[in-house]
Protein backbone atom coordinates (compact mmCIF):
# COMPACT_ATOMS: atom_id res chain seq x y z
CA UNK A 1 0.00 0.00 0.00
CA UNK A 2 1.56 3.36 -1.21
CA UNK A 3 -0.50 6.26 -0.01
CA UNK A 4 0.27 9.56 -1.71
CA UNK A 5 1.21 12.59 1.29
CA UNK A 6 2.90 15.14 -0.66
CA UNK A 7 4.71 16.28 -4.21
CA UNK A 8 7.83 17.99 -5.28
CA UNK A 9 5.49 19.88 -7.91
CA UNK A 10 5.41 23.96 -7.48
CA UNK A 11 2.83 25.89 -9.19
CA UNK A 12 3.44 28.20 -11.83
CA UNK A 13 -0.05 29.66 -13.43
CA UNK A 14 -2.04 30.34 -10.31
CA UNK A 15 -0.55 31.68 -7.06
CA UNK A 16 -2.81 30.07 -4.41
CA UNK A 17 -4.86 27.11 -4.90
CA UNK A 18 -8.42 28.83 -3.75
CA UNK A 19 -10.46 26.25 -4.77
CA UNK A 20 -8.88 23.00 -4.21
CA UNK A 21 -8.61 24.75 -0.53
CA UNK A 22 -12.27 25.70 -0.83
CA UNK A 23 -13.67 21.68 -1.54
CA UNK A 24 -11.43 20.58 0.87
CA UNK A 25 -13.43 22.69 3.63
CA UNK A 26 -16.79 22.44 2.15
CA UNK A 27 -16.40 18.51 2.38
CA UNK A 28 -15.27 18.68 5.79
CA UNK A 29 -17.83 21.30 7.00
CA UNK A 30 -20.58 19.01 5.32
CA UNK A 31 -19.24 16.26 7.16
CA UNK A 32 -19.08 17.87 10.63
CA UNK A 33 -22.46 19.87 10.44
CA UNK A 34 -25.22 18.03 7.83
CA UNK A 35 -23.79 14.45 8.00
CA UNK A 36 -23.25 15.04 12.07
CA UNK A 37 -19.96 13.43 11.60
CA UNK A 38 -19.37 12.69 15.31
CA UNK A 39 -21.70 9.21 14.68
CA UNK A 40 -20.38 6.43 14.10
CA UNK A 41 -22.39 5.22 10.67
CA UNK A 42 -23.30 8.45 8.27
CA UNK A 43 -26.34 10.16 8.83
CA UNK A 44 -29.52 8.38 6.98
CA UNK A 45 -31.24 11.43 6.23
CA UNK A 46 -28.41 12.68 4.46
CA UNK A 47 -27.39 10.27 2.84
CA UNK A 48 -31.09 9.08 1.25
CA UNK A 49 -31.19 13.14 0.93
CA UNK A 50 -28.71 14.26 -0.99
CA UNK A 51 -27.21 10.64 -2.08
CA UNK A 52 -27.04 9.48 -5.59
CA UNK A 53 -29.42 6.90 -5.29
CA UNK A 54 -29.15 4.44 -8.95
CA UNK A 55 -32.49 3.05 -8.72
CA UNK A 56 -33.67 6.97 -8.08
CA UNK A 57 -31.35 8.63 -10.85
CA UNK A 58 -32.66 5.98 -13.46
CA UNK A 59 -36.22 6.62 -12.56
CA UNK A 60 -36.83 2.91 -11.66
CA UNK A 61 -37.81 3.85 -8.12
CA UNK A 62 -39.02 7.06 -5.85
CA UNK A 63 -37.34 8.06 -3.09
CA UNK A 64 -40.37 8.57 -0.12
CA UNK A 65 -41.43 12.58 0.47
CA UNK A 66 -40.08 12.31 3.73
CA UNK A 67 -36.05 12.03 2.08
CA UNK A 68 -36.24 14.24 -0.73
CA UNK A 69 -34.52 17.50 -0.37
CA UNK A 70 -33.42 18.25 -4.31
CA UNK A 71 -34.20 16.62 -7.73
CA UNK A 72 -32.11 13.32 -8.27
CA UNK A 73 -30.33 14.78 -10.90
CA UNK A 74 -28.93 17.06 -8.72
CA UNK A 75 -27.55 14.20 -6.41
CA UNK A 76 -24.78 13.87 -8.63
CA UNK A 77 -23.04 16.69 -7.78
CA UNK A 78 -24.45 16.59 -4.17
CA UNK A 79 -23.41 13.15 -3.19
CA UNK A 80 -19.51 14.14 -3.93
CA UNK A 81 -19.52 16.15 -0.74
CA UNK A 82 -20.73 13.62 1.63
CA UNK A 83 -18.44 10.85 3.34
CA UNK A 84 -19.22 7.45 5.07
CA UNK A 85 -16.60 7.93 7.98
CA UNK A 86 -13.82 9.97 8.59
CA UNK A 87 -11.87 7.86 7.02
CA UNK A 88 -13.74 7.79 3.91
CA UNK A 89 -13.11 11.34 4.60
CA UNK A 90 -9.93 12.05 5.20
CA UNK A 91 -8.63 9.18 2.65
CA UNK A 92 -10.08 11.76 -0.15
CA UNK A 93 -9.18 14.99 1.28
CA UNK A 94 -5.43 13.86 1.19
CA UNK A 95 -5.53 12.73 -2.64
CA UNK A 96 -7.47 16.31 -2.98
CA UNK A 97 -4.68 18.00 -1.01
CA UNK A 98 -1.49 16.58 -3.14
CA UNK A 99 -3.06 16.66 -6.31
CA UNK A 100 -6.00 19.42 -6.98
CA UNK A 101 -3.03 21.98 -6.30
CA UNK A 102 -1.64 20.88 -9.70
CA UNK A 103 -4.35 20.44 -11.91
CA UNK A 104 -6.21 23.31 -10.88
CA UNK A 105 -2.70 25.32 -11.69
CA UNK A 106 -2.49 23.58 -15.52
CA UNK A 107 -6.90 24.78 -15.94
CA UNK A 108 -6.98 27.82 -14.31
CA UNK A 109 -9.61 27.99 -10.97
CA UNK A 110 -12.75 28.26 -12.84
CA UNK A 111 -12.12 25.72 -15.26
CA UNK A 112 -10.75 22.94 -12.44
CA UNK A 113 -13.90 23.50 -10.61
CA UNK A 114 -16.15 22.83 -13.28
CA UNK A 115 -13.75 19.54 -14.19
CA UNK A 116 -14.26 17.97 -10.89
CA UNK A 117 -17.48 18.18 -11.03
CA UNK A 118 -17.95 16.74 -14.34
CA UNK A 119 -15.99 13.88 -12.98
CA UNK A 120 -18.17 13.13 -10.60
CA UNK A 121 -20.95 13.45 -12.28
CA UNK A 122 -19.32 11.27 -14.74
CA UNK A 123 -18.37 8.82 -11.75
CA UNK A 124 -22.20 8.85 -9.98
CA UNK A 125 -23.82 8.20 -13.83
CA UNK A 126 -21.38 5.37 -14.36
CA UNK A 127 -22.22 3.51 -10.96
CA UNK A 128 -25.98 4.28 -11.34
CA UNK A 129 -26.38 2.35 -15.27
CA UNK A 130 -23.94 -0.36 -13.36
CA UNK A 131 -26.67 -0.84 -11.36
CA UNK A 132 -29.38 0.71 -12.29
CA UNK A 133 -32.11 -0.74 -9.49
CA UNK A 134 -29.69 -0.08 -6.44
CA UNK A 135 -31.39 1.32 -3.54
CA UNK A 136 -28.10 2.26 -1.91
CA UNK A 137 -27.09 6.06 -1.95
CA UNK A 138 -23.55 6.33 -3.43
CA UNK A 139 -21.33 8.91 -1.20
CA UNK A 140 -18.25 10.26 -1.56
CA UNK A 141 -15.90 12.32 -3.71
CA UNK A 142 -14.21 9.50 -4.84
CA UNK A 143 -14.97 9.81 -8.70
CA UNK A 144 -13.87 13.50 -8.22
CA UNK A 145 -10.32 12.41 -6.67
CA UNK A 146 -10.19 9.73 -9.35
CA UNK A 147 -10.45 12.29 -11.97
CA UNK A 148 -7.46 14.28 -10.59
CA UNK A 149 -5.42 11.31 -10.07
CA UNK A 150 -6.13 10.83 -14.25
CA UNK A 151 -5.36 14.44 -14.92
CA UNK A 152 -1.95 14.55 -12.70
CA UNK A 153 -0.72 11.51 -15.01
CA UNK A 154 -1.36 13.14 -17.67
CA UNK A 155 0.52 16.13 -16.72
CA UNK A 156 3.11 15.03 -14.80
CA UNK A 157 3.97 11.10 -14.40
CA UNK A 158 7.36 11.42 -13.27
CA UNK A 159 7.17 14.33 -10.45
CA UNK A 160 8.33 12.83 -7.71
CA UNK A 161 5.85 11.87 -4.63
CA UNK A 162 6.55 11.46 -1.21
CA UNK A 163 4.14 8.10 -0.09
CA UNK A 164 4.17 6.05 2.90
CA UNK A 165 4.37 3.10 2.18
CA UNK A 166 2.42 0.23 4.59
CA UNK A 167 1.77 3.59 6.73
CA UNK A 168 4.93 3.19 8.13
CA UNK A 169 8.07 3.89 5.61
CA UNK A 170 8.32 7.28 3.68
CA UNK A 171 9.84 7.00 0.01
CA UNK A 172 9.91 9.17 -2.48
CA UNK A 173 9.05 7.92 -6.03
CA UNK A 174 7.92 9.11 -9.76
CA UNK A 175 4.12 9.48 -9.04
CA UNK A 176 3.16 6.61 -12.10
CA UNK A 177 4.28 4.07 -9.75
CA UNK A 178 1.80 4.58 -7.27
CA UNK A 179 -0.81 6.01 -9.21
CA UNK A 180 -0.57 3.31 -11.47
CA UNK A 181 -0.60 0.78 -8.59
CA UNK A 182 -4.00 2.72 -7.31
CA UNK A 183 -5.08 2.18 -11.33
CA UNK A 184 -4.48 -1.13 -11.62
CA UNK A 185 -5.95 -1.69 -8.01
CA UNK A 186 -9.44 -0.05 -9.43
CA UNK A 187 -9.66 -2.09 -12.69
CA UNK A 188 -8.61 -5.49 -10.79
CA UNK A 189 -11.30 -4.54 -8.40
CA UNK A 190 -13.49 -3.56 -11.40
CA UNK A 191 -13.40 -7.14 -12.82
CA UNK A 192 -13.08 -8.95 -9.87
CA UNK A 193 -15.63 -7.80 -7.11
CA UNK A 194 -18.87 -8.09 -7.18
CA UNK A 195 -19.29 -5.73 -4.02
CA UNK A 196 -22.17 -2.91 -4.41
CA UNK A 197 -21.15 -1.35 -1.56
CA UNK A 198 -17.55 0.01 -3.41
CA UNK A 199 -18.24 1.86 -6.38
CA UNK A 200 -15.56 1.00 -8.55
CA UNK A 201 -17.54 1.98 -11.69
CA UNK A 202 -17.81 5.79 -10.55
CA UNK A 203 -13.89 5.62 -9.30
CA UNK A 204 -12.89 4.34 -13.07
CA UNK A 205 -15.37 6.65 -14.90
CA UNK A 206 -14.04 9.45 -12.93
CA UNK A 207 -10.34 8.53 -13.94
CA UNK A 208 -11.70 8.19 -17.17
CA UNK A 209 -13.17 11.63 -17.42
CA UNK A 210 -9.99 13.22 -15.96
CA UNK A 211 -7.50 11.89 -18.17
CA UNK A 212 -10.05 13.12 -21.72
CA UNK A 213 -11.15 16.44 -20.04
CA UNK A 214 -7.69 18.02 -18.74
CA UNK A 215 -6.38 17.54 -22.65
CA UNK A 216 -9.37 19.79 -23.41
CA UNK A 217 -9.56 22.42 -20.53
CA UNK A 218 -5.91 22.73 -19.83
CA UNK A 219 -4.76 26.72 -20.11
CA UNK A 220 -3.11 27.43 -23.55
CA UNK A 221 0.42 26.24 -23.27
CA UNK A 222 0.54 23.62 -20.75
CA UNK A 223 2.07 20.54 -21.68
CA UNK A 224 1.52 17.16 -20.82
CA UNK A 225 4.00 14.70 -19.91
CA UNK A 226 5.88 16.81 -18.07
CA UNK A 227 9.01 14.68 -16.47
CA UNK A 228 11.51 17.46 -16.39
CA UNK A 229 11.64 20.76 -13.80
CA UNK A 230 11.76 22.97 -16.75
CA UNK A 231 8.76 21.53 -18.04
CA UNK A 232 10.05 19.19 -21.19
CA UNK A 233 7.51 16.56 -22.38
CA UNK A 234 10.21 13.86 -22.40
CA UNK A 235 10.88 13.08 -26.11
CA UNK A 236 8.38 15.08 -27.45
CA UNK A 237 7.84 18.43 -28.76
CA UNK A 238 5.33 20.76 -26.04
CA UNK A 239 1.67 20.39 -27.08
Amino acid sequence: MLIPFNDDNPLEGIAHAYVTWALIAVNVLVFVLVQHGYRAEIDIPSAFGFGAIPAVVTHAAVLPDEYVRLPAELTLVTYMFLHGGWLHLGGNMAFLWVFGDNVEDALGHARFLLFYVLCGVAGGLAHSLAVPDSASPLVGASAGISGLVGAYLMLHPNVRLWVLMFLRVPLRVPAIWPLGAWIGFQLWSLIMSGDEETAWWAHVAGLLAGAVLIVFLRRPGVPLWVTTRDGTPDGRPPV
